[in-house]
């Protein structure tokens, strides 16, 4: 399988996801890629859209390693052995004031959405190791949604058998088998821009103010 581009995935996730058309949910994109997916989503399902703001927390001596992950309230750390609490708290602190700097560049004054009692749907471009997501996954358990479900156009197997297991449905058009990373399954991968980002949220924003 190979989609067109995130736009084209996204009409393609949205029919899958029809069952819960104007139910009271939230779309949680994640930036950049996630969120002409989730925009498209939330049109369709006429659902608010919000951003996904985790980055994950590296190893101090292989920053691509995930020890857990961080947002913008809190944190999730599954690996400390060895690992200074010092170092947890200066990397946290300091990837939570990026992240909300980030969000203040694309939603300006806005806050996040409170997503207690809501079906919250996370969506990406893809999803490779997981290992991010994973740990975000048990932040979001923690603020009580209704219904958590990760929807995705392509994951590696081994990625979405592991997010099965943490949500109530896990959503995604293909796992191929072997996996060569998410950009392979694009005919246009060209990455989504900040420009683009805040277009696409001010542009729906509106919609739903208008309505």
């Amino acid at each position: 399988m190979l989609f067109i581009n995130r736009f084209d995935a996204g009409m393609k996730l949205a029919k899958k996801l029809e069952k819960y058309m104007n139910q009271d949910g939230i779309i949680l994109a994640v930036p950049r890629g996630g969120v002409p997916i989730g925009y498209y989503i939330a049109r369709y399902l006429n659902f608010n859209l919000d951003l996904l703001m985790t980055k994950k927390l590296g190893h101090p001596f292989n920053e691509e390693f995930a020890i857990g992950a961080v947002g913008l309230e809190g944190a999730i750390v599954e690996e400390t052995g060895g690992i200074s609490p010092e170092y947890i708290e200066r990397e946290t602190s300091n990837i939570q004031k990026q992240l909300k700097e980030r969000y203040k560049k694309f939603m300006g004054e806005k806050e996040p959405l409170n997503i207690e009692g809501k079906i919250v749907i996370v969506v990406d471009d893809g999803v490779a190791t997981g290992r991010t997501i994973l740990a975000t996954l048990k932040m979001l358990r923690n603020k009580h949604p209704k219904k958590l479900v990760v929807a995705v156009p392509v994951a590696s197997e081994q990625a979405a058998e592991r997010i099965s297991k943490e949500v109530d449905e896990f959503i995604c058009l293909y796992t191929p088998t072997p996996f060569y990373g998410v950009g392979r399954f694009y005919e246009n991968f060209a990455q989504t821009t900040d420009e683009e980002v805040i277009e696409l949220l001010k542009e729906l924003n509106s919609r739903n103010d208008a309505a």
